[in-house]
């Protein structure tokens, strides 16, 4: 089987937290007994003179092909033209990509197009495999559906791409939902749940850890971008609410300005951590030192956070977004509770005053495999390209 893996969500040396969870993901795939798969992993630039702003610089500055964690990467470029809402975004990369394809084709005909991200990646990955007569598989993780797929430039674009899509990929049941929601056909929207790194990501001596972080009582971590949708400002509400007890948020972007008045008004600058991009190999120390960890979502799919801080028996506590109900089928493995400081911080003092288990905990990561992912993603790809060939 010849895989073309289509990520526009995929780390590079400038971003290296981006997407590790697709990387991961690549990474089992290619390791299949039988598989063969190139990546190509485009990066959206403004026009010229607008690459050289410091927010694109390093971007530009990729290179457009290497090989990546013994992966080979191709890094084209599509115009991602500012302030029109993403509305030429799909256009834009799919003839991008075309002059890059026709070239790779020469020596790589790829059986099937795996499109990681729903938008811009997967409405392009239909033209493409429309022009190479091959099937197209599309995959939803939470923003591409709960934002593109609502946004009013961009809705109909990522309903038609789910409509024309030979097979599509739910990271959980509630993602199913709300696919099938927007007008995508059901019957061919599998469950493919993500996956954690369950040697990585264990339980720890909390206490030494808590001492090797300079953490002198009870630890909160919250894992997630500095934006609006992550909620870290009723996490930082709750934890406020809560003496003597460190919150820790790892995670970085545009709303750390706000967050740090907030913290300064709440007068909790003793206690509350931002800890900024925390490279991901570092945050199982982090997960496992933790008495909980809270995270605030407006809308998720199913987050790795929630998954690798069950792993390290670690509770969580979230809102009812996404699959939260997936993941939190008792108490040992958190609370599911409303998205207010006053419901956050009742659930965070409740785990605290008696926390469960750490192995109860992490029974509930222990599901989330790696290899069943890819177990799944293998048998999806090769499903569709068998009823393929014989239609």
């Amino acid at each position: 089987m010849r895989v073309l893996t289509l990520s526009t969500l995929f780390p590079d040396e400038t971003r290296p937290n981006f997407g590790v969870f697709v990387e991961q993901q690549t990474l089992g795939l290619a390791a299949h007994a039988g598989v063969e798969l190139r990546v190509v992993a485009p990066r959206g630039l403004p026009p010229w003179p607008l690459t050289r702003h410091p927010h694109y610089r390093a971007l530009a500055t990729l290179p457009p092909r290497e090989m990546w964690r013994g992966l080979d990467v191709l890094r084209p470029r599509f115009t991602a033209l500012p302030a029109t809402a993403g509305r030429f975004h799909a256009a834009a990369l799919a003839r991008a990509l075309v002059p890059v394809l026709d070239r790779l084709r020469a020596d790589f005909a790829f059986d099937v197009i795996d499109a990681s991200f729903f938008f811009p990646d997967g409405l392009a990955a239909v033209a493409l495999g429309a022009r190479y007569g091959v099937p197209v598989s599309i995959k939803a993780r939470g923003a591409d559906i709960h934002h593109w797929g609502r946004a009013r430039a961009t809705a109909a674009q990522v309903r038609r791409a789910g409509q024309g899509a030979d097979g599509l990929l739910a990271v959980s049941a509630a993602m199913r939902d709300d696919m099938a929601a927007l007008g995508m056909p059901r019957d061919r929207i599998r469950v493919h749940h993500t996956g954690v790194d369950l040697d990585r990501f264990a339980p720890a001596d909390r206490a030494a850890l808590k001492r090797e972080l300079g953490v002198p009582g009870p630890l909160v971590v919250s894992v997630g971008a500095l934006i609006p949708r992550k909620g870290h400002d009723v996490v930082i509400e709750a934890v406020a609410d809560l003496p003597g007890v460190t919150l820790a948020i790892a995670g970085e972007g545009a709303e750390r300005a706000a967050l740090e008045r907030l913290i300064v008004e709440r007068g909790v600058g003793d206690r509350v951590r931002l800890l900024g991009s925390v490279p991901h190999a570092d945050l199982p120390r982090w997960l496992a030192a933790a008495d909980a960890t809270a995270l605030a979502s407006t809308s998720e799919g199913l987050a790795n956070a929630w998954i690798e801080s069950l792993a390290c028996g670690t509770p969580i506590v979230i809102p009812d977004a996404g699959g939260a109900r997936e993941v939190v089928t008792d108490a040992d493995a958190g609370r599911i509770v409303a998205r207010t400081p006053t419901a956050f911080a009742s659930a965070i003092g409740a785990l605290i005053a008696d926390p469960p288990p750490r192995a109860a905990t992490r029974r509930h990561a222990e599901r989330f495999t790696w290899a069943a992912n890819t177990a799944a993603l293998h048998a999806h790809l090769s499903r569709l390209i068998a009823d393929h060939r014989r239609s």
